[in-house]
């Protein structure tokens, strides 16, 4: 029987947690009364999370499938990868570290079925450090600032998809993109509502300050031209500004006579115009990178392997 829901999750390095997400999971989607199947992509862990993946295939065969990965192509990479191989109408994300609880997820079924063909999920007394919280807000407002995408919380990844955005999603072929952000590009109706947040359960998370940057430079390079913009009109405020500088110099070189001491204002000015310059060489840069990755056509991801079975198998 072809399944109403699909739930994707991609793993990496989460040994400790699969089990007891399986058990909560199975008992939500259990209850629904509805045909439902798991999707996990293994990302190229190196724990036993392939062990137990293995394990929870052999005793439900027909719900859990698992899409097993050569290597680490990033968690947006694994879900695209089930998103090419789901079968339900909608299409629930979650991740593997039961931070956001399975619980809600009949809530976001709901709100598909009412019509809604994107729903989100922002986090509720979102248990994450200090740091975490504060950048996530920045990030949100500027992101808010710079693109036409409208989401309360673009880091919680609990969110339903109808299967025209999934399908969508699966078939743009972009190399680097942020995926809740595509799909509120390609949606009708968006909604977001609130979920709950717990503390991770076991292990650490698999973001890492780098990671986070890299994710809201895709977010922002892959969304907006604002930012291009912005460096444009900011360089042309600096070359009337040092012209203004240069004239200003010049006049009172000839009238007043030359100043020694100004030497360390003149390179504090050239400092600060060589530092603007590599920033703007920066988000050029960032522009050019995703060309680069697009054209030169590589894959995505590399499946080694899917553990599946299907209704006619």
């Amino acid at each position: 029987m072809r399944p109403y829901v699909s739930v994707v999750v991609p793993v990496y390095n989460e040994e400790d947690n699969l089990r007891p997400l399986f058990t909560r999971l199975t008992q939500v989607l259990d209850g629904l009364g509805r045909p439902y199947e798991i999707v996990f992509t293994n990302d190229g862990s190196v724990d036993r999370s392939d062990e137990i993946l293995r394990a929870l295939h052999a005793e439900r065969p027909r719900e859990v499938r698992v899409i097993e990965f050569n290597g680490n192509f990033g968690q947006h990479m694994a879900i695209i990868a089930a998103f090419e191989y789901v079968r339900g109408d909608i299409v629930v994300t979650l991740d593997a570290d039961l931070q956001n609880p399975p619980e809600d997820i009949p809530r976001l079924i709901a709100k598909c079925e009412e019509g809604y063909d994107v729903v989100g999920g922002y986090r509720r007394d979102r248990q994450d450090t200090w740091f975490r919280r504060n950048a996530s807000r920045l990030i949100n407002l500027v992101r808010a600032r710079i693109t036409q995408i409208q989401m309360r919380d673009q880091g919680c990844m609990l969110r339903a998809y109808k299967r025209h955005i999934v399908d969508n999603i699966a078939t743009s072929g972009e190399v680097s993109t942020f995926i809740p952000a595509l799909a509120y590009s390609l949606a009708t109706r968006p909604t977001e509502i609130e979920v709950e947040h717990a503390p991770r359960a076991a292990g650490q998370s698999k973001y890492r300050l780098y990671d986070l940057i890299r994710l809201n430079f895709d977010l922002m390079t892959g969304f907006s031209l604002v930012p291009l913009q912005v460096f444009t009109m900011l360089g042309f405020v600096v070359s009337l500004l040092s012209g203004i500088l240069v004239l200003y110099l010049a006049l009172q070189r000839i009238f007043v006579g030359p100043e020694v001491q100004g030497v360390f204002t003149l390179f504090g000015i050239m400092y600060f115009l060589v530092g603007l310059g590599i920033f703007g060489l920066g988000i050029i840069g960032e522009y050019v990178g995703r060309i680069y990755l697009e054209v030169r056509k590589r894959p995505r991801f590399v499946v080694r392997e899917v553990l599946q079975r299907l209704d006619d198998d």
